[in-house]
């Protein structure tokens, strides 16, 4: 075989950065790692250094990087550490480096995904953000650069496994009806309504089938997660909100399904690990061992499905709406969500208040049409303004 594949990871220290870096480290003659990012596990970064020795490493403040780059030389490490904004665009952009996995939480990893994307690289996407804040410029920089985007939701990624090669050419073309988004719920899913004001940030975020981070476990209960989802679905396929129908399905083992006209209904089925989606668009179009186990459905015995209620998920329906209005209201959508998540962690505001500062954000002001990225930061800083005010008025 040729010389390794040399993989770029963002968000290294996260969870889907872990399981990025044991899927690499099972094939040594497939791939090498190139650069890591870290942002605040920076003890972490260091021993992945240590461990996989990156031509480069990406840290958030230049004092940092000054820190880290003395341990690594140290230790005899030729790694090169850089910072910021600047440091992950460079890293994701490197002539040399063929794979880019994004998976920096929030709106900080659109611009180095938007610069991978840019320069035509293989982008594995597990930031959502990026798609669902700037959807229209993102997909139109895929289409320019010629850039292969492989998506790594575990929805999304079932999703693209169930639908032809040729799905670009549009759903009605290839015979899609519609697309299944598959969600488990979340801790909350049959609490009395009553109780939801009293829930703790440890109870949200003690996910009952993922691993996850804080935010994103805070966003799977309230399903604002598969309202990212859901508007992320519609750029990745080019589908309409109408075209995406989500399906509670509390055992997260079929990650999702797509239905076609003949009747037909294709679904992705797997343990709940994000090595099995990862190594799929590492590889692919290719198969690889991802040290997943294999699927017991003797062990599993049922599956189970219901309607999403969204009298208890209201940032599901905020979503919808925020994806039918288009224009900047996503990016303000996700905005609002990460300022009220972080109250919420902070212990500011109850949870049920998540969903009520998103839809007075929403309400504050009409969606623009998305000209440029400039265009998508400005409502993205907006949004968090108001949001900020809302939580000072309290």
């Amino acid at each position: 075989m040729s010389h390794p594949q040399q993989i770029t990871v963002l968000g290294a220290t996260g969870s889907i950065g872990l399981s990025t870096l044991d899927v690499i480290a099972r094939h040594p003659e497939r791939y090498q790692v190139f650069a890591l990012s870290g942002f605040s596990r920076l003890a972490e970064l260091e021993a992945l250094c240590m461990i996989y020795r990156p031509r480069f490493a990406v840290v958030p403040q230049a004092l940092e990087g000054r820190h880290l780059q003395e341990g690594l030389r140290a230790a005899g490490l030729a790694t090169q550490v850089l910072h910021g904004p600047e440091g992950l665009c460079q890293v994701a952009a490197h002539p040399e480096v063929d794979a880019v996995m994004a998976a920096i939480v929030g709106a900080a990893g659109l611009p180095p995904t938007l610069a991978a994307v840019e320069a035509g690289k293989k982008v594995l996407l597990a930031n959502k953000e990026a798609l669902v804040m700037s959807g229209a410029l993102f997909m139109q920089a895929v289409r320019r650069s010629g850039a292969v985007l492989l998506p790594i939701d575990s929805e999304h990624n079932a999703i693209f496994q169930c639908l032809p090669g040729d799905y670009a050419r549009g759903l009605k073309q290839v015979g899609v009806r519609r697309i299944l988004l598959t969600a488990s719920g979340g801790p909350f899913r049959e609490m009395p309504l009553e109780q939801l004001h009293a829930v703790t940030p440890e109870q949200a975020c003690a996910h009952p089938n993922w691993s996850m981070g804080r935010k994103i476990s805070v966003d799977s209960a309230s399903m604002m997660n598969k309202g990212l989802e859901l508007i992320e679905a519609c750029w990745l396929f080019d589908a309409t909100p109408a075209q995406v129908e989500v399906v509670v399905h509390p055992q997260s083992v079929i990650h999702s399904l797509v239905d076609y006209v003949d009747g037909s209904v294709l679904a992705q089925l797997g343990n709940p690990d994000m090595r099995t989606p990862i190594s799929h668009a590492l590889a692919w179009p290719e198969r690889i061992d991802s040290g997943v186990a294999p699927l017991d459905l003797f062990a599993i015995a049922r599956l189970d499905f219901q309607a999403p209620d969204e009298q208890r998920f209201p940032c599901l329906r905020l979503a919808r709406e925020a994806a039918q209005a288009g224009g900047t209201a996503p990016a303000m959508l996700n905005a609002a969500n990460e300022v009220a998540v972080a109250a919420f962690l902070e212990r500011r505001i109850r949870f049920p208040e998540i969903a009520r500062i998103i839809e007075d954000v929403l309400h504050a002001e009409p969606a623009l049409a998305v000209e440029s990225l400039d265009t998508v930061l400005a409502a993205d800083g907006r949004a968090r303004n108001l949001a900020e005010q809302w939580l000072s008025r309290r």
